[in-house]
């Protein structure tokens, strides 16, 4: 993989390789899981308890050959980890038995499932095998071990690898998987007998079915239905291609249970993703993570959604959301984003550039366009006006601001945390909230506006603006109201005893 991260680690439609291996395993309902880890241990340990905190652990301190992974296993099972010291080099000893149906899947097939895995094993018990071998028929078998049966009975005779296979053996399409179920008896058995004197000086595990079936034991194997299944991930080629072909299945289990991908091959999904009914999913959409999209909604195009619940007839348009939560019949978009810890209620509205983050969002309320919140909550049926701010940081402390219900915010506002605007309440356009605003009240927060009359004539005598004034003045001499009159407006009197004047109405009043 030329990587710093552990092969089996590489994500795949959100699960790991091996993540994807242990689901798959789960599905057999096992009484004991076991991970054999080899390089990276410390990495994969860690990352299969999270993943599947019941999944036991063997650390095979030296990897030598698939025999002597399983042998691990098995000492892990019964607690006796000899690993290295339990065995010689040519010849193993005892290797403690498990009773049952023992299943050996490889850690890198993120597409092998959960259902070939149950018939795998409904044919080991069915046919009563000592071991059955999952194979595949493949296009093109070159490289792969062939699968050489007894014509009469079908029984599997030997796995002959493609560099020792005669001609007439290349010809055969079967090959072997590399996953297997055994007697656990016979095969701790036969695994005592395995001997490492090869080129590699390793145990391979293929050599049990020859051991087994000197001693008279029937091998069998089971076919998959689909040849890819098998395939192990090798380097990150193999890795884009796999995942290809699981987005593939999934998009398609969804639009088999009722949900309308318009375009697949442009739409990537987890497989922890959920759907209801009657969703749709517009091109060049990511469903990463928990995401859950509730019957009816509808999202995308080219949206990213991460461990998000989205409502029942929602609207999810070009937006981005993480841990997020948007209401049934809410509106998200266009180009929204939403951080961890929003909660959108029903019918609710992000709009356009607008970043929301740890935020309570009530029913029907409305932040339309370019505005941020944060740290905050609002209530139900309230419109935060255009190119709002939540002012939450202090440069130390991030602090939370409450607006009420029912309320209407002007545009251009910054609301500096801590704050609390009381239900019904309104803020003037271009304001600074920095103190409580009571239930019904207007808060204005913000400097007169002053006329400075002939500015651009005496500061820029000869620009484009200052042409263009007097332009202006020639054209309609005497119709812009004097001075006093268009500065005063409804806050007259205040600006005018700001001025020195009486604030009387004369024409020196401002």
């Amino acid at each position: 993989m030329r990587s710093a991260t552990p092969k089996v680690l590489h994500d795949i439609c959100g699960r790991s390789l091996v993540g994807h291996v242990l689901a798959a395993a789960r599905e057999l309902e096992p009484e004991q899981v076991v991970v054999v880890v080899g390089h990276g241990r410390e990495q994969v340990a860690a990352h299969c308890a999270a993943v599947d905190p019941a999944a036991r652990t063997a650390v095979q301190h030296e990897q030598r050959g698939t025999g002597h992974a399983v042998r691990v296993g098995l000492e892990e099972l019964h607690g006796t980890r000899a690993d290295a010291a339990g065995a010689a080099a040519n010849g193993s000893g005892a290797v403690p038995a498990v009773a049952g149906t023992v299943v050996v899947v490889c850690g890198d097939t993120p597409l092998l499932t959960g259902e070939t895995l149950q018939r795998l094993a409904w044919a080991h018990t069915a046919d009563g095998n000592a071991v059955t071998v999952l194979t595949a028929r493949v296009p093109d078998a070159t490289g792969y071990g062939r699968i050489v049966r007894d014509e009469a009975s079908g029984a599997v005779l030997a796995i002959v690898e493609h560099k020792d296979a005669t001609e007439e053996q290349r010809e055969i399409q079967e090959i072997n998987s590399g996953v297997f179920a055994f007697d656990g008896r016979l095969l701790a058995e036969a695994l005592g007998r395995v001997r490492a004197d090869n080129s590699q000086g390793e145990e391979y595990l293929t050599d049990v079915l020859g051991i087994l079936r000197a001693q008279g034991h029937r091998v069998g194997a089971a076919v998959a239905d689909d040849h890819r299944e098998i395939v192990g991930i090798n380097n990150r080629v193999q890795l884009a291609e796999a995942r290809r072909i699981l987005n593939d299945r999934l998009l398609e289990r969804a639009m088999l249970a009722g949900v309308t991908v318009v375009d697949p091959a442009s739409t990537w999904v987890d497989a922890t993703v959920t759907f209801g009914q009657d969703v749709i999913v517009h091109p060049g959409t990511q469903l990463i993570g928990a995401t859950h999209l509730a019957e009816g909604c509808e999202v995308g195009p080219h949206s990213r959604l991460t461990d998000t619940l989205v409502g029942a007839g929602a609207r999810v348009h070009t937006a981005v959301t993480d841990a997020a939560e948007v209401g049934a019949g809410a509106s998200v978009g266009p180009y929204a984003y939403l951080r961890p810890g929003t909660r959108m209620g029903p019918k609710a509205k992000a709009g356009t550039y607008v970043e929301m983050k740890n935020a309570s969002i009530g029913e029907g309320t409305k932040v339309p366009h370019l505005s941020y919140v944060g740290d905050a909550t609002i209530g139900a049926f309230t419109n935060i006006g255009a190119a709002s701010v939540f002012v939450n940081y202090d440069g130390q402390e991030k602090h939370h601001t409450t607006v009420g219900s029912h309320c209407r915010t002007g545009s251009d506002n910054m609301f500096v945390a801590p704050v609390t605007v009381g239900d019904g309440a309104y803020t003037a356009a271009g304001s600074v909230i920095t103190k409580n605003v009571p239930p019904g009240a207007l808060a204005v927060a913000r400097g007169q506006q002053r006329n400075i009359d002939g500015w651009v004539e005496r500061k820029r005598p000869g620009s484009a603006a200052a042409k263009a004034a007097e332009a202006a003045q020639d054209a309609a001499p005497g119709e812009q109201a004097p001075e006093s009159a268009r500065s005063a407006g409804a806050g007259g009197a205040e600006a005018a005893r700001a001025a020195g004047g009486t604030g009387g109405g004369s024409d020196n009043g401002v």
